[in-house]
């Protein structure tokens, strides 16, 4: 897939700490119960920390008990990439920021309680936060 934001892989090292190049480039996991996001309550935006694109509004975040941040949909369809993931001998859907190309996390169907059943199961070192203006 061609992105609107297409840099190499020198070119993300210099934008990226190398915790976020793990996770951003080489689908890397943080672990969990760890991330400066997983507690965020406010009201505002998550955008990829990549590129900056608007991805999850904070009123489709959940506390789902799984220790990653957790949302039932993305902003819009539009807005993510779906990659069927067989890696570590199971069968997952990755989600990517369909405007980069950055690995965010999973996608599970295991979302129950929610409008759309659906968990974004996403980094924290993945996102960015900002506050929506009062």
């Amino acid at each position: 897939m061609d992105y609107t934001v297409s840099k190499s892989n020198d070119e993300w090292r210099e934008e990226l700490s190398p915790e976020q190049f793990s996770v951003l480039r080489e689908a890397a996991t943080e672990r969990p119960w760890t991330g400066e996001l997983l507690d965020e309550s406010r009201a505002g935006l998550y955008t990829c920390a990549a590129c900056g694109v608007e991805l999850f509004k904070s009123g489709t975040k959940f506390d789902s008990g799984c220790g990653w941040p957790s949302f039932y949909e993305s902003i819009k369809p539009e807005a993510v990439q779906l990659i069927e993931d067989n890696s570590l001998g199971m069968v997952r859907t990755e989600v990517r920021c369909a405007n980069c190309g950055s690995h965010l996390g999973h996608v599970f169907d295991d979302g129950f309680g929610t409008p759309t059943g659906d968990r974004y199961c996403m980094n924290s070192i993945s996102l960015n936060f900002v506050e929506e203006a009062e």
